[in-house]
């Protein structure tokens, strides 16, 4: 009889207690255009300290087992058309577009790899106090496929370090699409924006309604 009483006050005691949904820690995100640019911190830029060699890479990527670094993965990834994968991961044959400049390639070596948000103006936007395994990670960065993008070698020798308020993809009418990235891997990794930058992006956004920005905060 007590142990069925006790059974019953437990019971009214869990019905009344508040149900708690946990939403996971990286949850990706959906956000339009204008909204996901004004969810951006701002902050001066500074390049202080800067030097490529503080973001290693290209490392050995997401598997390690298959003998490929992280540039050969990524240009496996995207190809149109799958290259051959020879010993030592030496690709031949295969095709790429460059939405940059909406341009086919149809060699592996005429490409680049393009950090959506060059490792520069990473550092100058909050990675400069980050530890060296994150960097690390950044410039490695597989888990978001705008993070890193296979282009032509002259698109992104063009844009070199630049952020949007000096430089925009050739293409005009991909302009949406490459201001999205940008704004996505920024908020992916936290990384600010100046006011400059905040200025252009706005601009950018101001005309395409239509364009969202999705993202996944990086573990």
């Amino acid at each position: 009889m007590v142990n069925a009483v006790l059974r019953s006050l437990a019971a009214a005691a869990l019905a009344v207690l508040p149900v708690t949904v946990s939403t996971p820690a990286h949850a990706a995100q959906t956000l339009p255009l204008a909204e996901a640019v004004a969810s951006l911190p701002v902050a001066t830029e500074s390049r202080d300290g800067y030097s490529r060699d503080k973001f290693r890479h290209w490392t050995v990527g997401d598997d390690p087992a298959d003998g490929c670094n992280t540039r050969a993965e990524v240009l496996i990834h995207e190809a149109v058309t799958p290259p051959a994968v020879g010993p030592g991961c030496r690709l031949t044959g295969g095709s790429w577009f460059s939405y940059y400049d909406t341009t086919v390639v149809t060699s592996a070596p005429g490409l680049d790899i393009d950090h959506m948000v060059p490792l520069a103006e990473a550092w100058d936007s909050g990675a400069s106090a980050w530890t060296p395994r994150r960097r690390e990670a950044y410039a490695n960065d597989q888990g978001a496929e705008p993070s890193l993008v296979a282009v032509t070698a002259r698109s992104n020798r063009s844009k070199a370090d630049q952020d949007p308020a000096d430089w925009l993809p050739p293409a005009a009418d991909v302009h949406c699409r490459y201001v999205g990235e940008w704004v996505g891997t920024k908020l992916r990794w936290g990384l600010a924006v100046d006011d400059a930058e905040l200025d252009s992006l706005e601009g950018v956004a101001s005309d395409c309604p239509n364009q969202t920005v999705t993202y996944e905060p990086a573990p």
